[in-house]
């Protein structure tokens, strides 16, 4: 049976990578003369990037998923699985986060990379979130990029239905070689046992969940219900508002972080939390990501569980 998993590991890599079977498209698109390799940029300075974090960045034109409700006939649309990565557009010259703040990659890290613009994750491995977040967001080139592949999954500027763009990928990747970048698989879903199937299989290897594209859509901007996202388990936001010390085996450091969701509702998540979190944990103030099963009819998360700290999501009214 095929599956829905990333490409085979890129050149020079000692990062964790899924095992992948690649789907081709179908029709294949001419590639844009745009997709020339960009040109190396030197490192920027240290006034350069002073000046660059003072000015208001500018979020990218990216598409965003739905969740599936059950409500949506799967059967052709495009299946892959979903990274616990973080989410980087790149314009033709650099990655912007979500926000449109910029993660400063080395050179090397980009050779390759066509001069238009991609959607993908910049990912480490399967239940590897924060240590990809802790390389990634350093304001500054460093050599522990190398243990990062930048996963693309769409070609923004490319415009054709879903199918095109991602032929248009494998082929824009086929021709520059980028050492660090690489094609993420998808095929075809058969249905909802399959998809439920597939499901399964990634979330036992330790991944977060599903992403299905329908077939025929193009690249919209916001978000869409052209793409969907499939999970055992919900996510979401909450901002921080105060520690909880622990007890017992957990005495002397954070027993739990007392969170607040945008409506105001208050809990703790005490789970999740490694022990250098626990003596080091996220400040108040901070937003971070927590998994839950479900609301209660309190509307609160039930088995709240802590993911990390989220660096590209704006709280509700934050001016």
């Amino acid at each position: 049976m095929a599956t829905a998993k990333s490409g085979g590991a890129a050149k020079g890599s000692g990062a964790a990578s899924t095992a992948s079977k690649s789907t081709k498209a179908k029709s294949p698109a001419p590639v844009a003369s745009s997709d020339d390799a960009a040109p190396k940029a030197s490192k920027p300075s240290k006034a350069a990037k002073a000046s660059a974090s003072k000015a208001e960045a500018t979020p990218p034109p990216v598409l965003l998923a739905h969740v599936w409700e059950n409500d949506v006939d799967l059967v052709g649309w495009w299946m892959s699985e979903k990274l616990d990565g973080v989410r980087a557009y790149w314009d033709g010259r650099r990655f912007l986060s979500r926000l449109g703040n910029e993660y400063i990659a080395p050179t090397w890290f980009t050779a390759g990379l066509p001069n238009a613009p991609l959607d993908g994750e910049l990912w480490v491995g399967r239940k590897q979130f924060q240590r990809c977040v802790s390389i990634v967001r350093k304001h500054e080139a460093h050599d522990e990029w190398r243990e990062v592949r930048y996963l693309i999954f769409d070609a923004p500027a490319h415009k054709a239905p879903i199918e095109d763009r991602l032929q248009h990928i494998q082929e824009t990747l086929a021709r520059h070689k980028p050492a660090y970048a690489q094609y993420h698989s998808h095929e075809v879903c058969r249905g909802v046992d399959h998809m439920r199937q597939e499901l399964r299989r990634v979330e036992a290897l330790g991944g977060e969940g599903l992403m299905m594209r329908r077939p025929r859509s193009h690249y919209e901007v916001g978000r869409s219900h052209t793409l969907l996202k499939v999970k055992s388990f919900h996510d979401a936001e909450a901002r921080v508002i105060g520690h909880q010390p622990g007890t017992g085996k957990h005495k002397g450091r954070l027993g739990a972080l007392l969170v607040e969701m945008p409506n105001g509702t208050q809990f703790a998540v005490g789970t999740g939390l490694s022990d250098a979190e626990r003596s080091s944990p996220p400040a108040i103030g901070s937003i971070i990501t927590y998994r839950y099963q479900e609301l209660s009819d309190g509307g609160v998360p039930r088995f709240p569980s802590y993911v990390g700290v989220r660096h590209d999501f704006a709280w509700p009214g934050k001016k």
